[in-house]
């Protein structure tokens, strides 16, 4: 059985680098920027083989731009899913424009307004864990315990953690508010 949460891999980072690339250069006429954020954006740490995405737009007016040339890309504007301003945008598998490097790794794409604070969450949570040794450990520990549990079934873990990892984020959100 292959295991759901898998040792750091620095091609994490170099597929982020990829991705980040062709996006940057298929979003026109905004003032965006691209971050890596998620468990695949810090080294060392223990993650899903999901990159994590975030687009980010200063000017509200921009987002329909983006939208737009995102669709063009083969995306498809998939709502908030409940965290409002965090735009969700996944791939279609069902159209002819086909790119290597977004259908080869996956990935989730948000769009988010600079101010958004699902946004600044993202960003104090990665920072840290890249800065702390010892809760990185402890969040990667923390993962592989609630996968177990799981039986590695990806919606068991995501509902899993959602219960078991809340306190330990809420946490390290408010070390940093501090």
């Amino acid at each position: 059985m292959r295991k759901l949460i898998q040792e750091y891999n620095i091609e994490w980072s170099e597929n982020f680098n990829k991705i980040a690339l062709v996006l940057a250069t298929s979003i026109k006429g905004t003032n965006i920027r691209i971050e890596h954020v998620g468990s695949t954006s810090v080294p060392g740490l223990a993650a899903k083989n999901i990159i994590d995405i975030d687009v980010v737009y200063h000017e509200p007016e921009d987002f329909d731009t983006i939208k737009s040339d995102l669709e063009k890309m083969g995306y498809y504007h998939n709502g908030d899913q409940g965290i409002l301003g965090r735009e969700v945008f996944k791939r279609n598998v069902n159209i002819d424009f086909q790119h290597g490097i977004l259908d080869e790794v996956k990935h989730h794409l948000y769009v988010c307004h600079k101010d958004n604070s699902e946004l600044k969450r993202h960003i104090q949570f990665r920072d840290y864990l890249r800065r702390n040794e010892e809760a990185r450990n402890q969040y990667a520990a923390l993962k592989i315990e609630i996968a177990e549990r799981a039986e590695q079934d990806k919606k068991t873990y995501n509902r899993l953690k959602e219960e078991m990892a809340s306190r330990f984020i809420e946490e390290i959100i408010r070390l940093n508010i501090t």
